[in-house]
C-alpha cells in the first residue's frame, strides 16, 4: 500500500516538472519510425541496417522524416594463443558513425558509437564462421541500441 502512494505521490510531482517519456504518445517513440536507414553494402552493413530497422521500428507505410546514413568499420584482433601459436579468442571491434539529416532541411545531428565483443576461436572451418557471424550479430545488435539512444537524446534536445 505504501509503494501505491509513493508512486501516486510520485507521479503528481512530475506533471509540473516538465517531465516528458520517451516511450510516450508525446514522447520521440513514434518518431524514430519515421527514420529511413543507409548502410554500406557488405555483410556487416546490412546485419546493422537490419538491426537500427527493427530497433527504430521502421514503418514502411509512412513517409520518412528522417535519413539516418552510417559508416561501419570493424577491426577483429587475436586474443590469447594457444599452443600451436594459433588464436584462442578474437576480440570484434565494431565503430558505427552515423548521420541524422532532417528530409525537410534542417541541421544535421551526427555522433558516433563503438562495440567491442569477443567469440571462441574453433578448429573447425564451420564452427569459425559461426562464431564469427554470431559475433558480428551480436555486434550489430548492441550498436543499434546505441544509436537509437544517441537518436532519441537528439531528438528530444531542444
Amino acid at each position: 500500500m505504501r509503494g501505491l502512494i509513493l508512486i501516486a505521490v510520485s507521479a503528481v510531482g512530475l506533471t509540473g516538472c516538465g517531465f516528458t517519456p520517451l516511450y510516450g504518445d508525446a514522447g520521440v517513440g513514434g518518431s524514430l519510425s519515421r527514420i529511413s536507414v543507409t548502410t554500406q553494402d557488405d555483410r556487416l552493413g546490412y546485419r546493422v541496417r537490419e538491426q537500427l530497422e527493427d530497433a527504430l521500428g521502421r514503418d514502411g507505410a509512412q513517409a520518412p522524416l528522417w535519413r539516418l546514413e552510417t559508416v561501419i568499420d570493424q577491426e577483429r584482433r587475436p586474443l590469447g594463443r594457444r599452443i600451436d601459436d594459433t588464436a584462442a579468442r578474437y576480440e570484434l571491434t565494431v565503430r558505427g558513425a552515423w548521420t541524422l539529416t532532417p528530409l525537410n532541411g534542417g541541421e544535421p545531428v551526427s555522433g558516433v558509437e563503438t562495440v567491442t565483443t569477443t567469440y571462441a576461436a574453433a578448429d573447425q572451418p564451420y564452427a569459425a564462421i559461426a562464431a564469427q557471424q554470431d559475433g558480428e550479430e551480436r555486434a550489430a545488435a548492441e550498436l543499434a541500441r546505441l544509436i537509437r539512444l544517441d537518436l532519441m537524446r537528439a531528438l528530444t534536445s531542444p
